[in-house]
């Protein structure tokens, strides 16, 4: 089936971005299946790229290749491959033995996410072709990873809009407990995989947790939005004088107690508290509290740029209040995983956040996802994640 496009619009595909909206197609609604290879023309009847189809998305396909190609079960064998290729060549099991195996439109796979926790892999089908090659990817990812077990968590909002119901569970293998021990640096974790956030634990940070905990030695730390405490955890093993751990999940804050403890951490420097951030930070404020150490790890504020405006009073919200809980020479490292809001936009918000607090600040580091996590030079959507390391004078 061929799906011509505008007059013109080709533009985006000749320079390799794998998203065609339905705005940009001839027939935009065409009687076919969810999840279908389709071919893209242009309005001249040029094959440009073959493609899956998404009947109910904004993004009505998203391209599996710019070749004229099988797409078929070798095909996708191939980009597993490579995919697990890549990673050896990083070798991003020095330092863990848990990582991001395949990531979406960046290893032209476009929404499938695989993430290993040690033997066991968790996946992700997130948009209508990931959905529709589901079983095949799950054998694939069997046999060329040696794995036997992987856990579904396709229940991320995103598949609303592909018109995809929530599916989770086991697709292959079996599990007898959902809170897996995982290593990093050789610290300790328990993730949950069948409930925890993404696919159980925020793999992307795993460099940024290292390097706070570099930070952190002799410091009073503050980690906000702390879920299960990579953070936390890795400031307590690098010597932090203190660290205080806020979130809003019970569940989470006692994950992290038990990695407190799994890791053998002193829990008398450690305390933590259930509550929402905003409002704890203005009580902070107005008890004259101050740390010299804070972090910043929202959860997404901006899924989309429509919501970019309601994201910046947020970001710069809990970036002023954090501002002013530092001490002089103290350490705010901040974060956006908001794809709505770019890395120079989230600058200027914490920028005039500094502004109105009325202190003097620097960045002295900038931050971003793991290697495992990587982001193609046609598809800037995957640089998703921002971390500023700003110091106050």
């Amino acid at each position: 089936m061929n799906l011509s496009l505008k007059p013109g619009r080709e533009k985006s595909i000749l320079k390799r971005h794998p998203w065609v909206f339905a705005s940009a197609l001839q027939t935009p609604d065409v009687n076919l299946a969810s999840g279908t290879t389709v071919n893209l023309v242009a309005a001249n009847g040029e094959f440009l790229a073959q493609a899956s189809y998404s009947p109910h998305s904004q993004i009505r396909a998203r391209v599996w290749t710019f070749e004229e190609e099988p797409v078929e079960k070798e095909f996708f064998r191939r980009r597993i491959k490579t995919a697990i290729a890549l990673r050896d060549k990083l070798n991003v099991e020095s330092g863990s033995n848990s990582y991001r195996l395949i990531h979406g439109e960046s290893d032209g796979l476009p929404g499938l996410i695989v993430d290993r926790y040690a033997d066991v892999l968790v996946l992700q089908a997130l948009t209508a072709g990931a959905e529709f090659w589901k079983e095949i990817l799950a054998d694939l990812l069997v046999e060329e990873t040696g794995i036997q077990t992987i856990h579904e968590r396709s229940d991320a909002d995103v598949r609303d809009l592909e018109g995809l119901l929530p599916q989770t569970g086991i697709l292959r293998g079996d599990l007898s407990s959902f809170v897996l021990p995982i290593v990093e640096h050789g610290l300790k974790f328990k993730v949950n995989v069948a409930h925890g956030h993404k696919t159980g634990f925020y793999l992307d940070q795993r460099e940024n947790r290292h390097r706070v905990g570099e930070l952190a030695k002799d410091r009073d730390m503050l980690n906000c939005f702390c879920y299960t405490g990579g953070f936390s955890i890795h400031a307590l093993a690098h010597g932090a004088r203190s660290v205080l751990s806020v979130d809003s999940s019970a569940d989470a804050l006692t994950l992290l107690g038990e990695n407190i403890a799994l890791n053998d951490l002193p829990a008398e420097r450690h305390t933590a508290i259930e509550g929402d951030v905003f409002q704890l930070l203005r009580r902070f404020r107005d008890e004259a509290r101050s740390f010299d150490l804070i972090i910043l790890d929202p959860p997404k504020f901006a899924p989309t740029a429509a919501h970019a405006e309601k994201a910046a009073r947020a970001y710069k919200d809990i970036n002023l209040l954090a501002f002013k809980l530092l001490r002089a020479g103290g350490v705010l490292v901040t974060f956006s995983c908001s794809g709505g809001v770019d890395a120079a936009l989230f600058q200027k918000i914490v920028a005039s956040a500094a502004l109105d607090a009325g202190v003097d600040a620097a960045i002295i580091e900038h931050l971003s996802q793991g290697a495992d996590h990587p982001v193609s030079l046609h598809f800037p959507e995957g640089a998703y994640l921002k971390g500023l390391v700003c110091i106050k004078k």
